[in-house]
């Protein structure tokens, strides 16, 4: 059986060699609890803390500055809400864009029963949000400032450092969502000047079940998992050692190897991006090609958005761009999610001026370690036979 092509790198990626060699005598020879003073323990935390050292020598923070979680959705929420929770005397308003995270949303809306009030803020059609815009946010209640650095979908990066910097001037807290970024862009938060900053380890090849969030020196946040106040009392539960071992090994791989990588993705990128363009009429590029990561590309096929017939029990009996073009072979993300109700179209792309049809005929791709320009070949091979098929389909229904 011919072996799919992968281009699917920003939903997870494959865990390195040297990341799982790193990990492994972590759960059995060396199997102790960091928490623990005897000599297992010590050797755990020896671990962890030499791990903590390479994450936060990933985006230039303070060995102290890091604190593990079990991803980036618990720092997404530790950060927001920790944040209100901590700072509720101060104010009750949060502002965000219009294309975070789910993570960053359902936190906001959790908050927002709690009797806070969130501004989302626009971007604007190429996916970046206007900095000023967030100022004009801001009111005497802000408390926080969460922005996306590059979204998970179009691949846009934000003005952070400038939304940071805003933030500053008011003198309310700053957060972003890195985890899409992290490995595929030069991250320095002493630069950017954040107060916060998700990551987590399975999106550069670590293991998924970790992350961290990097809360500034001084920030103040209130715990949201109470126990034995293990992670400076921000973040109790028994450490996970082969995780966070895994997770320090790919920020050490990723610090190394990312200025090489980065050179090597974007030309296969353009090359998708060109191809696609040229071989497939009535297509859209989603996000700035401008401000965007090295190994994203995302378009809308008009026409291709067929109506299923027949009971909906599983995801694949929705209409589905990523399960369509599965059947080529090739793996990638679609512009919806399926969910028990239906077809949920991308917010994201809605937020652009996206249509629904447009949204249901979306595709992303996302580049990785191993993808190969053959790779690039085949999906431009197949893509346009995909897009035909779709086509003739709908215009018999």
């Amino acid at each position: 059986m011919e072996k799919p092509v992968y281009l699917d790198y920003s939903a997870t990626t494959p865990v390195d060699p040297e990341v799982l060699d790193a990990m492994l005598p972590y759960f059995n020879e060396k199997f102790g609890n960091a928490s623990s003073i005897h000599i297992k323990g010590k050797e755990a935390r020896q671990a962890v803390e030499e791990a903590r050292q390479k994450v936060a020598d990933l985006i230039n923070a303070n060995t102290e500055e890091i604190i593990f979680t079990s991803g980036g959705t618990e720092a997404d929420n530790m950060a927001i809400a920790g944040t209100a929770e901590a700072s509720r005397d101060l104010g009750n308003h949060i502002v965000i864009t219009n294309i975070e995270h789910h993570a960053v949303f359902e936190t906001c809306h959790h908050l927002e029963k709690q009797g806070y009030a969130v501004t989302f803020v626009p971007v604007e059609p190429d996916g970046i949000v206007d900095a000023e815009k967030i100022r004009q946010a801001v009111t005497d209640e802000t408390i926080l400032i969460s922005t996306i650095y590059a979204n998970n979908e179009i691949g846009t990066i934000q003005p952070i450092k400038e939304i940071a910097s805003i933030a500053l001037e008011y003198g309310i807290y700053s957060h972003t969502d890195a985890v899409q970024a992290i490995g595929r862009n030069y991250i320095d938060v002493k630069d950017l000047g954040v107060d916060m900053l998700s990551l987590t380890a399975h999106k550069f090849y670590g293991p998924k079940g970790i992350g961290a969030l990097y809360i500034r020196q001084g920030s103040q946040l209130a715990p949201i998992i109470y126990g034995g106040g293990q992670e400076r009392g921000l973040r109790s539960g028994t450490e996970s050692v082969p995780l966070i071992v895994g997770f320090g090994k790919a920020a050490e791989v990723a610090k190394r190897d990312m200025e090489a990588e980065i050179k090597r993705l974007k030309p296969l990128r353009d090359n998708l991006v060109k191809g696609v363009m040229r071989n497939i009429q009535g297509v859209l590029l989603n996000g700035s090609m401008e401000k965007r990561l090295p190994n994203n590309a995302n378009f809308c096929f008009d026409g291709v958005a067929i109506e299923k017939t027949g009971p909906k029990e599983k995801p694949e009996d929705y209409f589905s761009m990523s399960w369509e073009l599965n059947k080529h072979g090739i793996c990638a993300s679609a512009g919806a999610a399926c969910t028990a109700a239906g077809v949920t179209p991308s917010h994201v792309l809605i937020a652009l001026g996206r249509s629904v049809d447009q949204a249901q005929g979306a595709l992303r791709f996302s580049l990785g370690k191993w993808t190969t320009q053959a790779d690039i070949d085949k999906t431009l091979k197949e893509l346009p036979k995909l897009i035909e098929r779709l086509r003739e389909e709908k215009k018999a229904q």
